[in-house]
């Protein structure tokens, strides 16, 4: 049986839900999101249930992590849906602070990371992303005081980036990263996906298999830049404009040379008509 979960739109409100919430000295996953949830959500929020005792999910569509040209204010925004997906799996406590709260009048800091943060994907087309990024999950870090913190891999770079950053200022955070949740032809699970076409939708999945392929020829002794190649003609011929198609070191997200060089991770992101859709694979 479902149960409504607390709401909290305030930071004074945060806290004393919180020590509710830790009154027996439970274990408490926060799971951000941007809201808009679908199952790729609900199954981060599953992980984190099954990781702690009181599950947090905070719902906040962060402006500092949005372009000028990019898609705030068109954004999907959906919190009365939100709430009722998360009553349903019966989330704890639901953060959902407006922008005021989050970037109070004033406000002047940023968090900036290297490493991972500019290995030269998504930092190359998005270069005002992650310091968007690590400064909102850095406050969310300190007004929940998470014990462990739930992201998907599908944001691959991010879930490095976040994890480095948390490590490094002694957050007192463990990051997990939960496989990417994926539709059953292997469209990765995104907010964005509701911005395809009929038509594109059928050919997003092409996205997804030409990571396989190209995984598998580098499985079976590809050369590395063959089989990008051959990857990236999968990719265009499926109508996508292509921005990126990488094998990487897992860990570092650094270039390799070869898989011996491994653990590699290939990455790719690339536009199909307005939308732009990103995934990866472990190879």
């Amino acid at each position: 049986m479902s149960r409504t979960p607390i709401v909290a739109r305030t930071l004074p409100a945060l806290r004393r839900a919180l020590d509710t919430l830790r009154a027996r000295k439970a274990t408490v996953a926060l799971v951000p999101t941007m809201g808009a949830l679908h199952e790729g959500h609900l199954s981060l929020v599953r992980q984190a249930k099954r990781r702690a005792s009181k599950v947090v999910v905070s719902i906040f569509v962060n402006p500092t992590q949005f372009a000028p040209n990019e898609d705030f204010g068109s954004y999907p925004r959906t919190w009365k849906a939100d709430l009722a997906k998360l009553a349903a799996e019966n989330v704890d406590l639901v953060w959902g602070p407006d922008a005021k709260t989050m970037y109070p009048p004033g406000f002047v800091s940023k968090i900036l990371t290297e490493g991972p943060a500019l290995a030269g994907l998504e930092d190359r087309f998005r270069p005002h992303f992650f310091g968007g990024v690590t400064t909102v999950v850095g406050k969310l870090f300190t007004q929940v005081r998470p014990d462990i913190a739930i992201f998907g891999e599908k944001d691959f770079q991010q879930l490095r980036v976040v994890t480095q950053m948390a490590r490094d200022l002694d957050l007192g955070v463990k990051v997990i990263g939960i496989a990417t949740s994926r539709e059953r032809d292997g469209l990765a699970r995104s907010s964005r996906n509701v911005y395809l076409s009929d038509e594109e939708r059928r050919a997003a999945p092409a996205l997804y298999r030409s990571l396989k392929e190209t995984a598998g020829r580098l499985r079976d002794g590809d050369k590395i830049k063959a089989a990008l190649a051959g990857g990236a003609k999968l990719i265009t011929a499926a109508g996508f404009e292509l921005d990126y198609l990488e094998a990487r070191h897992a860990e570092t997200l650094a270039p390799i040379r070869s898989v011996a060089d491994g653990p590699v991770r290939l990455l790719v992101a690339a536009r199909i008509g307005t939308t732009r859709l990103i995934d990866n694979i472990a190879v």
